[in-house]
């Protein structure tokens, strides 16, 4: 396993996530779709990509306000395909806006995505990846597995010497309630 730590701290683009928003627990609804549209986006890229085009896609997708995005339509496809500031893949945009609707429903049904998630918890790795395929589009293995070790549902890669590991060690995240050994298992 390669870790993130090894190349993120200190980077430009890198270390802010790193050190701020990678393995830390998130609760509100944007920033929640955001992570899991960022990873939609990377499947088959580069992450320094992604983090490249962080604002851009805030900006082309409303701030991930799941309600905006519920309601686009065949013009903010259009709009949305045509911006160059975006990750530019019809399956992938379709894919958000489908999810923007899924956690709507989300919404009805459990109060939110966070609570969602939390409700979910524990998982393995397995039962998380069917669980996310079975409700949302465009989340297979890497995409799942990447989003919830960026909100501290799975383990992530950050070396146990990281000084932002050992703060997530000193606050706990929902992983550590479980221990590694039950997701590596």
């Amino acid at each position: 396993m390669g870790w993130y730590c090894d190349y993120a701290i200190g980077d430009a683009l890198h270390g802010p996530y790193h050190d701020t928003e990678y393995g830390f627990p998130e609760e509100d609804e944007a920033r929640l779709f955001e992570r899991l549209t960022m990873e939609i986006m990377q499947a088959g890229l580069n992450w320094g990509l992604v983090l490249r085009k962080r604002a851009s896609l805030n900006a082309a997708f409303d701030g991930f306000d799941v309600d905006r995005v519920a309601s686009y339509g065949d013009d903010d496809v259009a709009r949305l395909m045509a911006d160059e500031g975006i990750v530019r893949n019809r399956l992938k945009v379709h894919a958000v806006i489908h999810n923007a609707r899924v956690l709507q429903g989300i919404r009805e049904s459990h109060g939110g995505f966070a609570s969602w998630i939390a409700a979910h918890h524990p998982l393995t790795k397995l039962e998380w990846i069917k669980l996310f395929k079975k409700t949302f589009k465009f989340t297979g293995g890497e995409i799942t597995g990447e989003f919830l070790m960026s909100i501290g549902y799975l383990p992530g890669t950050h070396r146990d010497d990281c000084p932002v590991q050992v703060q997530l060690m000193e606050q706990g995240t929902p992983w550590m309630t479980i221990g590694r050994d039950f997701y590596e298992a």
